[in-house]
């Protein structure tokens, strides 16, 4: 589909990747903007290039690479090596262009966004603002829209349509108030983990997703108290570490959910439950969905 949505002319191309099948892709589309989920499959270097009439949106939730390079049309070019969690905003008509070689599975989410959507009319005049590019940046509240949206787009159906479409404005509007500059977004957070402090607790909770992972566990692996950890994880990540965790196990369920000889209850053993009503219950509260109806909707 290259229209965002049925009710508008303007044409959308996608992000173009080489090789072309190097990604797992999930879209969704709405009257305004379309989501695509995009998940790495193969440890293999690619290339990405992207200008079209649509605004692009990047939620980028696991990103690292060995070498590479990112281009946006008006900012200094990028060889930044660790980007999770961050966010790159690419106005329409922008060029964007990168290479990289991926040191883990990148993970990510397009937002594919139409400025003159019936959806963002009215006062918001949405077209008519004449956006800047962003790349590698991080604002909390747009963050948890993306994540909304994102779990909108995993669960589609037609009763939340209304939701999602809800959620499209929201994210209109904080576009234009960090365009506004009302809210900077923050390129590397005063008082969160330093680089290395970030790798090494991503890394342990990783390694021990089946297990009930304590808060002094993590600030010791930090090398810091308790109280001053959870205060810098929340500045770095966005979120505390207990959702953290929980959203790393939700990721961790929902690729083993994509191998059909494992069953449910293999899966939430797995992940440290004794008891696959628990998995059930902690997998629909973070997803959304119970984990037998997201196996389902991967076909």
């Amino acid at each position: 589909m290259n229209d965002l949505d049925t009710h508008s002319a303007v044409a959308c191309t996608a992000v173009r990747i080489t090789p072309p099948d190097i990604f797992r892709h999930q879209i969704t589309t709405w009257n305004g903007i379309r989501s695509d989920a995009i998940e790495l499959i193969r440890l293999e270097p690619f290339a990405y290039e992207f200008r079209a009439s649509c605004h692009l949106l990047i939620m980028s939730e696991r990103a690292e690479r060995d070498d590479g390079e990112t281009i946006v049309e008006g900012l200094p070019k990028s060889r930044l090596r660790e980007f999770n969690r961050k966010l790159t905003f690419i106005p329409a008509g922008s060029y964007f262009f990168g290479w990289q070689k991926p040191r883990t599975l990148t993970q990510a989410t397009y937002f594919y966004i139409n400025p003159h959507s019936p959806l963002f009319g009215g006062e918001l005049h949405f077209a008519d603002t004449e956006f800047r590019p962003r790349l590698f940046f991080f604002d909390q509240d747009m963050w948890e829209t993306l994540q909304k949206l994102k779990t909108q787009a995993e669960n589609p159906n037609q009763a939340h349509r209304q939701y999602a479409e809800a959620l499209s404005i929201v994210l209109a509007h904080e576009l234009l108030r960090l365009n506004n500059g009302t809210a900077p977004a923050v390129q590397n957070a005063r008082g969160g983990l330093a680089a290395w402090q970030q790798k090494r607790v991503a890394q342990y909770i990783e390694e021990h997703l089946k297990e009930d992972i304590s808060v002094s566990a993590l600030a010791e692996v930090a090398r810091l108290s308790p109280f001053h950890f959870s205060r810098a994880f929340k500045e770095s990540m966005g979120v505390p570490p207990h959702r953290f965790f929980m959203s790393r196990r939700t990721e961790r369920a929902k690729n083993l959910l994509a191998d059909p000889e494992l069953s449910v209850t293999r899966i939430g053993q797995e992940l440290g439950f004794s008891e696959t009503s628990a998995f059930t219950s902690t997998f629909r509260r973070h997803a959304g969905i119970t984990p037998t109806a997201y196996r389902r909707s991967l076909g």
